[in-house]
C-alpha cells in the first residue's frame, strides 16, 4: 500500500506527541497536530483563531457534558448562523484529515482522527498510555507545578479530551475497540513504541 496514515491519540503525559515525531522522522513523512487547524483555515475561509478559541472555549463550557454531535462528513455552508459553530470548525478539520489521508502517508495527532479515517483501508490507529507516575514525571519536565497542582492538570486534560472525543464520535476515548494498537510508553520507552508501530504496519500493510 502507498500510502499509510497513522493516527495517534494520547493521554497526556504518556509522550505519544513523542512518539508521533519520532514515528514522522523515522519513516520520513509529515506530522500534523495544532497545523491541522491552519489548513482547516485557510481551506474553509475561517480565521485560524477562531479553532484556537473553540477548543478553549468548550473546556469552560458544559457542551461535551450534556450532548453529542457524532461527526458524520457534513459541513455547514457559509450563509449559515452556524458555520462558524463548534460542530462546523471540527468538521473543516475532520475534512483536511480526510484528504490527507487520500494524498499521502502522514503521522496525525488526536482530532479524532480514528473515528474520521475509520473506513479507510490504509489508517494504523494507536492509543498510547502510561501509569499515572510516569505522566507526571513526564509533565514535570514541561511544567513548573507542584505534584498536586500536576495531578489535577493532567486530570482536567484527559477528561477534555475524552469527552471531546466522545462528543464528535459517540465512543469512549479508553475503549481499546477503537484502536488498532494500544502501547504503554512507561514499559516500551518512546523508541520502543516507534519500534513496535512500524512492526505492525509492515505486518499489517504487506
Amino acid at each position: 500500500m502507498e500510502k499509510v496514515v497513522i493516527t495517534i491519540a494520547r493521554q497526556y503525559g504518556s509522550g505519544g506527541r513523542t512518539v508521533g515525531e519520532m514515528l514522522s522522522e523515522r519513516l520520513n513523512i509529515h506530522y500534523y497536530d495544532k497545523e491541522l487547524m491552519k489548513l482547516a483555515s485557510e481551506d474553509s475561509g475561517i480565521n485560524e483563531a477562531l479553532f484556537a478559541n473553540a477548543d478553549e472555549k468548550v473546556k469552560s463550557t458544559r457542551l461535551f457534558h450534556i450532548a453529542k454531535s457524532v461527526y458524520g462528513g457534513e459541513l455547514i455552508p457559509p450563509e449559515s448562523d452556524n458555520f462558524t459553530s463548534t460542530d462546523n470548525l471540527f468538521n473543516y478539520q475532520a475534512k483536511i484529515i480526510r484528504q490527507l489521508a487520500e494524498e499521502e502517508s502522514c503521522v496525525i495527532i488526536g482530532r479524532c482522527a480514528d473515528y474520521v479515517l475509520k473506513d479507510y483501508d490504509n489508517v494504523l490507529s494507536v492509543f498510547v498510555h502510561a501509569p499515572k507516575d510516569f505522566c507526571l514525571e513526564q509533565a514535570a519536565k514541561k511544567h513548573s507545578m507542584s505534584r498536586k497542582e500536576l495531578e489535577k492538570f493532567i486530570q482536567k486534560t484527559d477528561k477534555y479530551r475524552s469527552e471531546y472525543y466522545t462528543y464528535h464520535t459517540g465512543r469512549s476515548w479508553f475503549d481499546a475497540r477503537n484502536y488498532d494498537l494500544c502501547l504503554d510508553s512507561s514499559k516500551l520507552g518512546f523508541d520502543r513504541c516507534v519500534d513496535e508501530i512500524i512492526a505492525y504496519m509492515k505486518v499489517r500493510f504487506q
